[in-house]
């Protein structure tokens, strides 16, 4: 089984997937790929019987909904903030006194 890099068509997040898995996916959004968080967020707009949406006018709205929210500076920052604390605590579990508390230095200023 050969394992691809594929890209959300909605959030944009990328997961390592078989190509028939990425296939399977693709043919039940209409040739769209979507993460596991965003096909059960169409799905949940398919079934959820307020408005009577078929998967491609669900597909087309939660990508426009994707799209509005990471048009937002502030996702951007969180974004930022989720990278550097992945980084960090990649850091910390790979050296040998991983268990040392951290505390904030009397100098650090919060704005």
């Amino acid at each position: 089984m050969e394992i691809e890099s594929v890209k959300c068509e909605c959030c944009g997040l990328k997961e390592d997937c078989t190509q028939v898995y990425i296939s399977e996916v693709k043919e039940k959004f209409g040739g769209k790929w979507l993460c596991g968080l965003c096909s059960e967020a169409v799905r949940d707009e398919v079934s959820r019987g307020k408005k009577a949406f078929g998967m491609d006018e669900a597909v087309r709205a939660h990508m426009s909904f994707c799209g509005k929210v990471n048009s937002n500076p502030a996702v951007g920052v969180a974004d930022g903030m989720r990278q550097m604390l992945r980084r960090r605590s990649g850091d910390l579990s790979s050296s040998p006194s991983s268990s040392k508390k951290y505390t904030r230095s009397a100098s650090t200023k919060l704005y």
